[in-house]
């Protein structure tokens, strides 16, 4: 059986306990070297073999996972974040069916929700925005049309940015051409959750400029948005005067008739 891990955004105790104790039991571990903080094969055995992916080709982690398969063990393909953004698990699990071998899928704490207790911050504020909008930058992997930066800027909702750190120079002009205006609240977050994690609050206008100026190049995400300001509607959850199935509005006495 093969087991998608989903690692979490970094720190090792943010992986699901189903997570956890499936690398606890593994025979085999492939995991994303390059972004999986290595903490986590600490869960492993002391027997379970551990390969690197960031080295790997396609075809040589299928070939890990089939001779695995083979032996009968159980293998984990621990991959960073949640494995359905950006975790290139589409073309395994193809391959693996093609094969005959069954494979699950299990759910990890993305980094974009990292990113977001980093800067303390909400996604979705009545009044601001109730979308958000989770997207790259187009480098050597192409972006479809209708689908760049630009494009999505033009919704004035928030947005996630990941994979995009080396490119802010061109994101800042994409942002800005999509419809943003430059003082729109803009925040880069290195490393979420991660020991040396760092956060730095800027604007669409300067996100470049501060990029260049903390060194940050790789490993962060770029979130960009009015949820970063402080305006905001309150919530009609917890709202006195809004009722729901749980609970009834409060009415308001009316002072004419308190006299």
């Amino acid at each position: 059986m093969i087991h998608f891990v989903g690692a979490g955004p970094g720190a090792a105790d943010l992986i699901t306990l189903r997570g956890k104790t499936l690398l606890e039991q593994a025979d085999c571990i492939i995991y994303a070297g390059s972004l999986v903080n290595p903490e986590l094969l600490k869960y492993a055995k002391q027997d379970c073999a551990i390969y690197n992916s960031a080295s790997m080709t396609l075809e040589e982690v299928l070939q890990v996972m089939e001779q695995m398969e083979e032996d009968g063990r159980t293998t984990v393909r621990l991959h960073t974040g949640d494995p359905s953004i950006y975790g290139a698990i589409r073309e395994q699990m193809d391959q693996l069916a093609d094969r005959g071998i069954a494979f699950d899928i299990v759910p990890g704490v993305s980094s974009f929700c990292a990113a977001a207790a980093a800067v303390q911050a909400e996604y979705t504020l009545p009044g601001v925005s109730q979308s958000v909008i989770i997207t790259r930058m187009e480098g050597r992997t192409p972006v479809p049309q209708r689908q760049r930066i630009a494009d999505y800027a033009a919704h004035g909702a928030t947005m996630v940015i990941f994979l995009s750190a080396s490119l802010t120079a061109q994101l800042q002009d994409e942002l800005l051409a999509g419809g943003y205006q430059a003082d729109t609240p803009a925040a880069i977050v290195y490393k979420a959750s991660w020991p040396e994690e760092q956060a730095y609050h800027c604007t669409v206008g300067t996100l470049a400029q501060t990029a260049a100026e903390k060194g940050i190049s790789k490993t962060a995400l770029i979130l960009v948005g009015q949820f970063l300001a402080h305006a905001y509607e309150r919530s009609r959850l917890y709202d006195p005067s809004f009722s729901h199935a749980y609970r009834q509005a409060v009415q308001k006495e009316d002072p004419a008739e308190a006299e």
